[in-house]
């Protein structure tokens, strides 16, 4: 396995804000064979659609210094405990994943998983952020329930600590968006990148969830990184005053 598992981009500021996101990349690695279409590999199952294109421009143009993933969640959720259910997916919102029946966990884990989480705890450790940004996306519909409509334009995950999020679910309101508290998923089910890097150390983190309809293109991965950047600056400040 010779390919990197995680890119790094921009400059950390010791204090400052950072920015994280899980499910860049839909990439897999040329040694494995998961089974699936190209077709799928462009849906959301793979990766977070948008969410890198948000996430290298906080780092390049807001500079927020970024940690992306560069493997698809197909091939393993980075953003899963170690023992979830679903960290090697069989199946995925009614997909099936043939190449990970079976499949050899611990080697997974080895290959992708404990190499990305231990470069982001060393990381973190380094740079000890004001504030971590974990950025995500979601679908306006699950393939498998088209009939339910989520209409958050974004999110803030949490799962004990709500303190930035609060914040940031009241900023984000004040601009007009229509904003999803522990929605369209509980942080309390899904939190595993910030319960480990974040909760678990006391360090303040906003898990944000953008509808990827509004960040498919460069045009709305621009405009939301900007108002994210915005807001994540004055969670940043609320939280050092208050």
């Amino acid at each position: 396995m010779n390919d990197p598992v995680y890119r790094m981009i921009g400059d950390a500021t010791r204090g400052g804000i950072v920015a994280v996101c899980d499910h860049a990349s839909n990439h897999v690695p040329a040694e494995l064979d998961l089974g699936v279409s190209a077709k799928t590999l462009k849906k959301h199952v793979a990766y977070d659609i948008g969410a890198a294109g948000v996430t290298e421009r906080l780092a390049r143009r807001h500079n927020i210094g970024a940690m992306l993933a560069n493997v698809s969640r197909l091939v393993i959720d980075l953003h899963r405990e170690e023992d979830a259910p679903g960290l090697i997916p069989a199946t995925t919102d009614g997909i099936l994943v043939p190449g990970n029946i079976g499949a050899d966990k611990d080697k997974r884990l080895d290959d992708f998983y404990r190499p990305y989480h231990r470069r982001m705890s060393e990381w973190l450790e380094q740079v000890q952020p004001g504030l971590i940004l974990s950025i995500h996306s979601f679908t306006p519909q699950l393939e498998s329930k088209q009939d339910e409509e989520r209409p958050w334009e974004i999110g803030l995950l949490y799962n004990d600590d709500d303190q930035a999020a609060r914040h940031a679910i009241r900023l984000f309101s004040e601009l007009g968006c229509k904003v999803g508290d522990n929605e369209p998923y509980s942080g309390r089910e899904f939190n595993a990148t910030m319960n480990r890097h974040a909760e678990a150390i006391g360090r303040p983190y906003c898990a944000i969830e953008i509808r990827n309809d509004l960040i498919a293109e460069e045009r709305g991965q621009a405009r939301w990184a900007a108002i994210i950047a915005d807001v994540a600056g004055r969670v940043k400040v609320a939280l050092q005053t208050g």
